[in-house]
């Protein structure tokens, strides 16, 4: 929890997402860590990443929710190692999306904005 609440108080999530996140690991704490099936009408749902910089070195990614948890690992580290993205996916903490996807949360999950005017963003839609 102490996380999710330094992320909100960074500015990567926003006070709602954060206070949703909060009640999903309580309860999940609650019920023993217990892992449910997914519902197939959430599994059918995108991951939208955009990254918009002021150098015009732009990313849009869309991928099934089905296909995110399987390769969000690799794919960090792949962008990690790319000059242009690196310094965009620094930040982003990928426990965080794995946590929210397993939680079947919506909506954006990741908002990052620099003083340069880049952005991140990754939205559950």
């Amino acid at each position: 929890m102490t996380r999710v609440l330094t992320m909100v108080q960074e500015g990567k999530i926003d006070a709602d997402k954060g206070s949703e996140l909060i009640e999903v690991l309580k309860e999940k704490e609650a019920t023993g860590n217990k892992v449910s099936v997914k519902p197939a009408k959430y599994l059918d749902k995108t991951i939208k990443i955009r990254v918009v910089s002021a150098e015009n070195d732009n990313v849009t990614v869309n991928l099934p929710i089905k296909l995110v948890k399987a390769v969000l690992m690799a794919g960090q580290s792949i962008a990690a190692s790319i000059p242009q993205s690196e310094k965009y996916v620094k930040d982003i903490d990928i426990s965080l999306i794995i946590e929210a996807i397993e939680n079947e949360l919506d909506g954006q999950i990741v908002d990052i904005k620099s003083a340069n005017g880049d952005t991140v963003s990754i939205i559950i839609d």
